[in-house]
């Protein structure tokens, strides 16, 4: 365990809802990055990884059905990169917040928790609401704005912004939020 959980959050989408194409299309961009960083919090062991996805209105789906519907889904190919690996935590979700009905909060105290990075999508939906409520639970936030994807590019901006401004986000990219390349980052300043 850490001080810092990686929150790759609801990136296993079936793609079958009305703006699943512009969103597909912007996951697509942040998918490198995203598994560049999924990869990097595992090899370095120093962050913990929290897989956290909306249940899409099935309350009796598992991880395991809900990664299943996305495999089985529209865009394969976004899903299959980020597949969790066993042991990994899983959470399911069931509104915008990561943290709205969910474990997540006694989760990530146990695990003595004080930084949480958020990736995946929607920066101007889920990820900006998990980010207010991570922030009102006093932990710091980190953003790497290159693996969070967004469906309107100009609010996707804004909410990058707001949580820059309004939540002390730390807005950076993929190959500087882990602790080691935060601490080098800090050390240059």
């Amino acid at each position: 365990m850490s001080d810092t959980a990686l929150l790759i959050i609801d990136m296993f989408n079936d793609y079958r809802h009305e703006d699943a194409d512009q969103l597909a299309a912007n996951v697509a961009e942040i998918l490198g990055p995203l598994q560049r960083l999924q990869h990097a919090a595992r090899d370095q062991r120093a962050v913990d990884i929290v897989y956290i996805n909306d249940n899409h209105g099935d309350f009796n789906a598992s991880g395991r059905d809900i990664v299943r519907s996305a495999q089985d889904g529209r865009y394969p190919e976004l899903v299959d990169p980020l597949l969790p690996t066993d042991g990994s935590a899983f959470l399911t979700k069931v509104r915008h917040s990561v943290f709205y009905a969910t474990a997540l909060d006694y989760l990530l105290q146990r695990m003595g928790t004080k930084t949480l990075i958020l990736a995946g999508q929607v920066t101007e939906q889920c990820i900006l609401y998990s980010a207010l409520d991570g922030y009102l639970r006093h932990f710091d936030v980190v953003i790497p704005s290159d693996a969070v994807a967004h469906i309107d590019e100009d609010l996707g901006t804004a909410a990058l912004e707001m949580m820059r401004r309004n939540m002390n986000a730390r807005i950076t990219d993929s190959a500087h939020c882990l602790p080691r390349a935060c601490d080098s980052d800090i050390a240059q300043r």
